[in-house]
């Protein structure tokens, strides 16, 4: 049985991709050429290691036997990288990271600035994600770190506190709610709102309030960011729920829309950073999470944080 890094590479790229056409974009490489390793390693195997089908291919009990030690032995070989950057000047280090919205717009851009100024030769790839998405990559080991929302069940995970992550609902300056400076979500479930994109996993996260509350949220407009959202919001076009940390930016506009608390403990978030086992991240994964931390009370990285 004789694997190479290509191969191993190539198969985790399969199955995070659901296909061997996914897996073979992901892997750079074309799908004659993908689908050809992977015949060779079930032949050397002696089993197979997909199960295909014209929705995909998914891995087979020996493919996840095998996804899963594939995975140990790339994050020890990005480690290794990681260790012999510090005495070679022509390897670089690679750092995946998976974060919620609040987080990707709001809270990771000046810290993250600031790890790639004092590392220049590492590369981030960092992807937005759902809390409960980004527990499960963090669990199958497809990131090194993720950032998530306090309300995501992150057992079994080490888990630092990162930022406050309050939610508060963006009103237009002469809205009839605009006096008020606390509401709940059902006291604005009859207005229009303004929404995120379809499918972005802070405004699922509100749909699913309003769905407990026994509402739909009733969508004037759809937009991609949390800027377009107040500015629809200042044209009067609906309300709109965005980061508090967005409402500090607008404080100083004159026409900017009125940011109301909203009175549920599903609005009171914390951002907690997390991974599986801090000691064992390689080396510049380790430096980046020290990093996300530095304006956090100091942890120790030996530590659980649970």
């Amino acid at each position: 049985m004789r694997f190479d890094l290509t191969d191993l590479r190539l198969f985790v790229h399969i199955v995070d991709a659901g296909s061997i056409t996914g897996g073979a974009a992901r892997a750079h490489m074309t799908l004659a050429s993908a689908s050809q390793r992977v015949l060779a390693m079930e032949d050397a195997l002696g089993t197979p290691l997909l199960a295909r089908s014209s929705q995909g291919a998914r891995p087979t009990e020996a493919g996840r036997t095998l996804a899963h030690h594939a995975r140990l032995v790339l994050e020890q070989m990005e480690r290794l990288r990681g260790e012999l950057g510090e005495y070679g000047r022509g390897l670089s280090g690679h750092v995946r990271l998976l974060c919620n919205t609040s987080a990707m717009t709001e809270h990771l851009p000046q810290p993250l600035a600031r790890f790639l100024a004092a590392h220049p030769r590492v590369s981030v790839d960092v992807e937005e994600r759902g809390s409960d998405a980004i527990v499960a990559a963090l669990r199958a080991g497809t990131c090194d770190i993720g950032i998530v929302s306090d309300v995501a069940d992150v057992g079994g995970l080490q888990h630092f506190a990162f930022r406050r992550d309050e939610l508060v609902l963006a009103v237009p300056a002469g809205h009839r709610l605009a006096r008020r400076r606390r509401i709940t979500l059902a006291d604005a479930l009859g207005e229009p709102f303004i929404a995120l994109a379809e499918g972005n996993p802070l405004q699922a996260h509100v749909e699913a309030q309003a769905l407990k509350a026994g509402r739909r949220l009733a969508y004037r407009v759809r937009v991609g960011s949390f800027e377009a959202l107040c500015r629809m919001v200042e044209e009067g076009i609906g309300v709109g729920v965005v980061p508090r940390a967005v409402a500090g930016r607008h404080a100083a506009q004159r026409s900017r829309p009125r940011f109301l608390a909203i009175a549920e403990p599903w609005a009171e978030r914390r951002l907690l950073a997390c991974v599986r086992e801090a000691e064992a991240l390689p080396r510049n994964a380790r430096r980046m999470l020290q990093a996300l931390l530095a304006e956090a009370p100091a942890p120790d990285l030996r530590k659980s944080g649970q």
